[in-house]
């Protein structure tokens, strides 16, 4: 990854790299805001319904996101961490406009 803004980080060609802790088992889905991750770097806190089995709390984590930042599914991916809870996604798409967008999002959140 590039150089960091909070849990936000382009990825030269390719889109924007988001850091992510995410809960599976919790008791709704939800975007918890941004918050210190392991090693005290800043990550976007989620929480899913689905199970950590077979994958269903990554597409749980995908869906969520994809539909908060208004991009298809298809453009998210896990690109490290799929077992774990501490995750890299990789949006796919333009970086200066992904940027943009996912940096008002978090500032939305955060309030």
């Amino acid at each position: 990854m590039a150089a960091s803004r909070g849990p936000l980080a382009p990825e030269a060609g390719r889109g924007v790299g988001v850091r992510v802790r995410l809960t599976p088992k919790a008791a709704t889905n939800r975007i918890k805001g941004i918050g210190p991750g392991a090693g005290d770097e800043p990550v976007v806190k989620v929480q899913v319904t689905a199970a950590p089995e077979g994958g269903k709390a990554n597409a749980a984590l995908i869906k969520l996101l994809a539909k908060a930042w208004r991009v298809p599914k298809t453009s998210v991916s896990v690109v490290r961490g799929a077992t774990d809870r501490s995750k890299t996604l990789l949006v796919e798409g333009d970086e200066r406009d992904l940027m943009q967008r996912l940096t008002e999002w978090m500032e939305k959140i955060n309030g």
